[in-house]
């Protein structure tokens, strides 16, 4: 739609000028002026924000020293703009043209009371443009003298400057693109022959490609020789890696509150390291998820939680008054030192809640969380199956074929099966149930693989096969994942909505004295409980025709000690279904704490959660844990008073934003300062799901570098790289870093 110029006598308009086109200004007194200079007595009584929204001037009535064009895209006024120009005449010539712009007629005392204005306007415009002068004369001294403060560098510092950040661009380049440094050029014993590594090959290219810099250096060096020692390359790949985490921290400490997360140990360098991510909400209201490094884990609990109390607070620069939760996301034994080592950070920092975290299903995190050596293969085995099928649709549509085999008097149950085996069933909150309805399908195609009678498989696949058609057809695999499917049916709906919407997360938290009496109860009956479970693994082995035994180390303990013999029945209700149980009760006990449940109920500051409560809810009893993280504490009842009653008298057409996410992103939730800080803290408790997939994208990018890079090529900094690709890196800020944490180094460049 064209904009028409609001001056009497002035008919032209947006599109058919190259004109710039000007809103009246926000600012009454300023709006009051040009209205007045405008002399449109159909304008006087309008506000202005009408004004500004409706009604425009063209460039033609402004002094060109009120315009600036800063490119030939953008055409702006000076601050203290007022239109001057107007033809107020020519109407005149034309008596019976009709205008709709009428011309206010002034009297001479207005006309001086207005020139008067114009003047005082003048003068004020005059002394600003002094002012300015005076204040660039200043820059431009202090410019000089900080000028002649700085040395000037040398042609060599330059030279060495420039040579250094070539390196720092190739090494940021390889960390991106997730190119090792060695590569291919581990030199073998007794070799005669030497293979370049990558960052050395990488080096020649660019020389090769006209780079000056390089080319001046390395001309006269042998082509045998190594350019950059391995050690500098360890430096400054160190280096790298803390400018792009500072660039992160930056956020997050801009953000103020923040939650810990790790994920499962891995392999890299020769060591075990936790993957270490922080949650927080940025500027822009989303909840983020960002990756932040490796962390080494081997050390008993008591070090280990002051090393990454160290690393958090010493090194990253974070204050973890402002840490709002963690979650821990490990298997077998260091689960139990890094949920000790989070046991310990919430000592010290009871904000710092221990819960489950959102990317990962409850019945998953639990079993985990087991330290029992069954419970273990069970889960290695079924993170081997999923590996496995996803490597070529060929071996899907195998387990496809298998399962219409099975289930060749089931169709819907064939179906309902297929399409899960099409998804990662093993991270699903029921996988151990579709793991037992799996298991006679699983077992028939990988033997099938593995005998290859048509040889359409090649070797190490069918090793493979091998490898999960044993782990498979032992019985205490059977037993166990019965097991885990019984012992953890009880907690599956209620993880389910523990991880679901809104409003499912607080009416779970609920429920959870609910789910902890079954438990109690199981435990209570173990002995008839087991019995049954104990019979569905026999029904089931029997029908796979798997012998019913004991474990190959219970046998062996039972030859050593003579004359004592152990039924199977019960041992594995000793030994696995008590201690499961037992085990989940504990869990569900420990990481459900006081606080945990208190920050859970303050989710009915969501709207949905608040009208499905009937707006009878009261937040003040459960706020009290976040009181000092709200801008204004003693004005909270009368601000979650007033919340409650602008959506219970919403307009009908009004739909109650159901996330933290909506809420957050309303532009009426900043009138509301506490609710509005609140929910942010909510926010990043790691129970709380990523709304926005974008935002979580940290996690599948470490997947995919730990499944793309094998473990003698991992590297910490190259990790860190390569995961947070986005993240702008400045390479003069790694160039200076690097000079003054080495500066005998870079003389000796």
């Amino acid at each position: 739609m064209p904009n028409f110029c609001a001056a009497p006598n002035c008919t032209r308009k947006s599109t058919q000028s190259d004109l710039a086109f000007f809103r009246f200004p926000r600012d009454p007194i300023r709006c009051k002026l040009w209205v007045e200079n405008c002399r449109r007595a159909d304008l006087e009584d309008k506000t202005s924000d009408q004004l500004n929204k409706h009604y425009r001037l063209c460039a033609k009535h402004f002094e060109p020293s009120m315009i600036c064009k800063s490119s030939p895209y953008r055409t702006v006024l000076k601050d203290n703009a007022v239109p001057t120009i107007f033809d107020l005449t020519s109407h005149l010539n034309n008596p019976h043209s009709r205008h709709r712009k009428r011309i206010k007629e002034f009297t001479e005392e207005e006309l001086r009371k207005m020139k008067e204005r114009r003047l005082e306007i003048l003068a004020e415009q005059e002394q600003l443009n002094k002012e300015h002068e005076s204040s660039l004369q200043n820059q431009t001294h202090e410019c000089e003298e900080s000028e002649e403060d700085l040395v000037p560098l040398t042609p060599e510092e330059k030279e060495i400057k420039d040579y250094l950040k070539s390196l720092f661009e190739i090494l940021v380049m390889m960390g991106k693109q997730n190119i090792p440094l060695d590569g291919h050029g581990d030199e073998e014993e007794d070799s005669e022959s030497f293979t370049p590594s990558n960052f050395q090959a990488l080096l020649e290219y660019r020389i090769n490609a006209g780079d000056e810099i390089l080319r001046k250096r390395f001309e006269m060096t042998a082509v045998n020789v190594e350019y950059c020692p391995i050690l500098q390359q360890k430096q400054m790949m160190e280096i790298c890696e803390s400018c792009i985490r500072e660039e992160v921290l930056r956020e997050v400490r801009e953000c103020r509150f923040f939650s810990l997360v790790t994920d499962d140990v891995v392999e890299v360098t020769g060591e075990c390291h936790l993957p270490l991510f922080l949650r927080f909400v940025d500027e822009a209201n989303n909840l983020r998820e960002e990756f932040i490094g490796f962390f080494p884990c081997e050390a008993d609990e008591d070090t280990l939680a002051e090393r990454l109390h160290a690393e958090i607070t010493e090194k990253w620069g974070l204050n973890m008054e402002y840490c709002r939760g963690q979650a821990h996301v490990c298997s077998g034994h260091h689960a139990v030192k890094i949920k000790a080592v989070g046991a310990k950070l919430m000592e010290k920092y009871p904000l710092a809640v221990c819960t489950p975290c959102s990317s990962c299903s409850l019945n998953i995190w639990l079993a985990k969380g087991l330290p029992l050596p069954s419970v273990q293969i069970v889960l290695l085995t079924l993170k081997k199956i999923d590996t496995f099928f996803s490597k070529s649709p060929l071996l899907l549509a195998e387990l496809e074929n298998s399962i219409s085999v099975v289930y060749q008097n089931n169709e819907d149950k064939a179906n309902e099966l297929r399409e899960l085996c099409r998804t990662q069933w093993t991270e699903r909150h029921d996988a151990f149930d579709t793991a037992v309805d799996l298991l006679e399908s699983l077992l028939l195609c990988v033997d099938s693989v593995n005998e290859n009678e048509s040889f359409r498989w090649n070797n190490d696949i069918a090793f493979e096969a091998y490898m999960i058609s044993e782990s498979l057809a032992d019985f205490e695999f059977v037993v166990t994942l019965v097991i885990l499917k019984n012992a953890l049916s009880f907690t599956r709906a209620f993880g389910k909505n523990l991880q679901g919407q809104t409003l499912d997360v607080f009416f779970a938290a609920s429920s959870l004295t609910a789910v902890l009496h079954s438990l109690n109860e199981i435990m209570d009956n173990i002995e008839v409980y087991h019995e049954f479970w104990f019979e569905e693994a026999t029904i089931l082995a029997a029908r796979l025709e798997i012998p019913v035994k004991l474990p190959r180390t219970c046998l062996r303990r039972n030859r050593m000690e003579s004359g004592f013999e152990v039924v199977p029945e019960s041992f594995y209700k000793e030994y696995l279904s008590i201690p499961v149980v037992v085990r989940i009760i504990q869990e569900l006990k420990d990481i459900f704490s006081d606080n945990h449940l208190k920050a859970l109920k303050c989710l009915s500051l969501v709207p949905s959660v608040m009208g499905q409560l009937k707006f009878n809810t009261s937040e003040e009893n459960n706020a009290d844990m976040y009181r000092s993280d709200l801008p204004n504490p003693d004005t909270l009842p009368a601000e979650l008073h007033c919340w409650r009653i602008k959506w219970k008298h919403r307009g009908k057409d009004v739909e109650l934003p159901s996330t933290i996410y909506e809420t957050l992103h309303l532009s009426e939730v900043k009138f509301f300062p506490n609710v509005y800080s609140f929910l942010k803290v909510l926010c990043t408790l790691p129970i709380i799901k990523v709304e926005n997939n974008k935002y979580e994208s940290g996690r599948k990018r470490l997947k995919a570098y730990l499944s793309n890079t094998p473990v003698n090529h991992r590297s910490k900094s190259l990790a860190l790289l390569n995961i947070n690709y986005d993240v702008k890196h400045d390479l003069d800020l790694m160039v200076d870093t690097y000079t003054k944490m080495y500066p005998e180094k870079t003389d000796q460049q």
